[in-house]
């Protein structure tokens, strides 16, 4: 149980970040950010254990840069995909 509470609370926090370091508003609400963040933490933690920066001593700075990376990559996607179906409606 702790496990999806802590993915949830590092999720949240990678997609805030994400969303802080972009360009311009983005509309997207909490929980949007939330399972982004957590998708972009998977992804990163996943790089980040290829380029063998994933579990190092410390604080996992080059893990948390690379799934913020990751977030604003998928942030990026969903707001193209979304922008593109709000043009089609009309």
């Amino acid at each position: 149980m702790l496990d999806i509470i802590g993915t949830i609370i590092f999720g949240a926090i990678i997609g805030a970040l994400a969303r802080l370091f972009m360009r311009g508003k983005q509309n997207i609400g909490m929980l949007w950010t939330i399972i982004l963040g957590i998708l972009g933490a998977i992804v990163g933690q996943l790089l980040a254990n290829l380029l063998g920066v994933g579990d190092t001593e410390g604080i996992d700075w080059l893990r948390w840069i690379i799934s913020i990376i990751c977030s604003i990559v998928f942030i990026s996607i969903y707001l193209a995909v979304t922008r593109k179906q709000h043009r089609d409606v009309r």
